[in-house]
């Protein structure tokens, strides 16, 4: 190779070598973010631990292994239908994310964390989004790169090497990372292309037209169209951008990603869209510079005085069990690691981008391939937003003859809710019984009556004789008078006690 070659191509690995490395404390703040996200995402699943994710809730096991299959297989959740397990199961995630929040033990923390978020996605997808694919992916990455190389019980400790703890990181598992959040914008973009409402303006309209997603400001936003089409376009042209996410480099690329945040911010105060709005601004933080690091880095020393970093230091030592002493095969296997992982981390993330390509049809592959990968693709609200809106109306009957509403509780009224979000308990609630209404979740419907049965008989004293599950759907119409029409999803008879 000639000297001018030479000169070119270091000049170009370096450039590649700038896109693609991550600061250390924005891992070190991506781990704090997944560990909290963590957390809360277990204590908001435990207010329907039982519905969810027991034989008594509204996917018993073997229907989770009638319709999933596989699933049911690599779920440790599903090992029992009882609540004990679940419970223990929860704690233990718990104490998992905790310790990946505080850099504590930081690989087998985020080791334990993502066996045990692959389980309990496994136990019941029926209640996922698109928030839960991107932590999924997030965290397993994350396993591939030193999470815990700075701002962290570890490094505080000096158990583990943290030399240059405000250097950056470039690698494979780097890049995987960037690439992965960057293909759930692009690919939503091409999706989105396809249609006609998010170029020609009327989406967010759509969006904000259906009651049981709207929230906070989202109520008061959908009587301004005049502000609604610029947003619908501009979010269209962020994600048409997002490539540039691995092109720009400094202030460029932070104000981009900057820029996606409060998109994400804003759908935060006006949708229910579970954790997706925070997993996403998560995503961004390993595109933030060095610079913004060293400013948060000097605020963070001018709140913690160089004797009270000294006192904390000495306080984790002490409280902190040490690690034992490292060995021949530790040594060995740990080199190993170094070199294989790269390896392993390139082929994942070139079968990453494959299934992405066949997700929107740019790459061939046999039809069943094809088809799952279109099931699982980033098609939020794309091509098109839903245009339908609606909310769940059970009525059952008592042995007195008395009918009443098994799901929202009182009597049955067909009639429009002051607040079609409130007959949806909570997020996962919304996304289970939104699938319900499709054709795939026919199968569960029966479930679904059974839990209402058990669920009425547990709160009362009395237990109906039947229940029906019935969708009250009303189109989504931007100007003008709407009706709606009553979706039959079955009835289910109520084995007497």
């Amino acid at each position: 190779m000639s000297p001018g070659s030479a000169g070119r191509w270091d000049r170009f690995r370096a450039a590649v070598e700038r896109r693609l490395s991550v600061d250390r404390r924005a891992l070190a703040a991506l781990r704090v973010a997944l560990g909290l996200l963590l957390l809360v995402d277990l204590l908001l699943r435990s207010r329907a631990l039982v519905a969810h994710y027991t034989d008594r809730g509204v996917l018993p096991r073997p229907a989770l292994r009638e319709v999933y299959g596989p699933l049911a297989d690599i779920s440790l959740h599903a090992l029992s239908g009882g609540v004990a397990l679940q419970v223990a199961l929860f704690a233990l995630a718990g104490l998992a994310a905790l310790a990946l929040t505080a850099g504590y033990r930081t690989r087998l923390a985020a080791v334990v964390s993502w066996l045990l978020l692959v389980s309990l996605h496994a136990r019941n997808p029926l209640v996922l989004n698109a928030g839960d694919s991107v932590l999924r992916r997030l965290l397993f990455w994350g396993l591939f790169l030193p999470l815990g190389g700075t701002w962290s019980v570890d490094a505080f400790t000096g158990e583990r090497d943290t030399s240059d703890r405000n250097g950056t990181v470039v690698g494979v598992a780097t890049a995987a990372l960037l690439v992965q959040v960057v293909l759930v914008y692009a690919l939503n973009a091409v999706i989105k292309l396809r249609g006609e409402a998010w170029p020609s303006g009327t989406a967010v309209r759509y969006v904000l037209g259906i009651d049981h997603l709207t929230v906070l400001l989202g109520d008061a936003l959908a009587g301004y169209p005049a502000l609604l089409e610029p947003l619908a376009r501009g979010w269209l042209v962020l994600l048409v951008l997002s490539p540039l996410l691995l092109v720009l480099t400094g202030r460029p690329r932070a104000l981009l990603a900057a820029a996606f945040a409060a998109g994400h911010l804003g759908m935060a105060l006006t949708l229910r869209l579970g954790p997706f709005p925070f997993v996403s601004i998560a995503a961004l933080l390993p595109f933030l510079p060095p610079r913004m690091w060293d400013m948060a880095g000097r605020r963070l020393r001018g709140v913690v005085s160089a004797a009270r970093r000294g006192r904390i230091e000495r306080a984790l030592r002490r409280v902190t069990v040490p690690l034992p002493r490292e060995s021949t095969l530790s040594d060995r296997l740990r080199t190993v690691d170094r070199r294989v992982a790269p390896v392993v981390v390139a082929a994942l993330l070139v079968a990453v981008l494959l299934w992405n390509a066949v997700s929107i049809g740019v790459a061939p592959a046999p039809a069943e391939v094809r088809d799952a990968s279109e099931e699982y693709r980033w098609d939020m609200f794309a091509p098109e937003p839903r245009r339908t809106d609606g909310w769940y109306v059970a009525p059952a009957t008592l042995p007195s003859g008395e009918r009443v509403d098994a799901w929202n509780g009182g009597s049955v009224s067909w009639g429009p809710p002051p607040d079609t979000a409130t007959t949806f308990p909570s997020h996962r609630w919304l996304v289970y019984l939104l699938d319900l209404r499709r054709p795939g979740g026919a199968p569960l419907r029966d479930d679904f009556g059974a839990y209402l049965c058990d669920r009425w008989a547990a709160r009362h004293d009395s237990r109906p004789t039947d229940v029906s599950v019935v969708y009250v759907e009303r189109p989504v119409v931007l100007d003008g008078p709407t009706e709606t029409r009553r979706v039959d999803l079955g009835t289910y008879r109520c084995p007497a006690e």
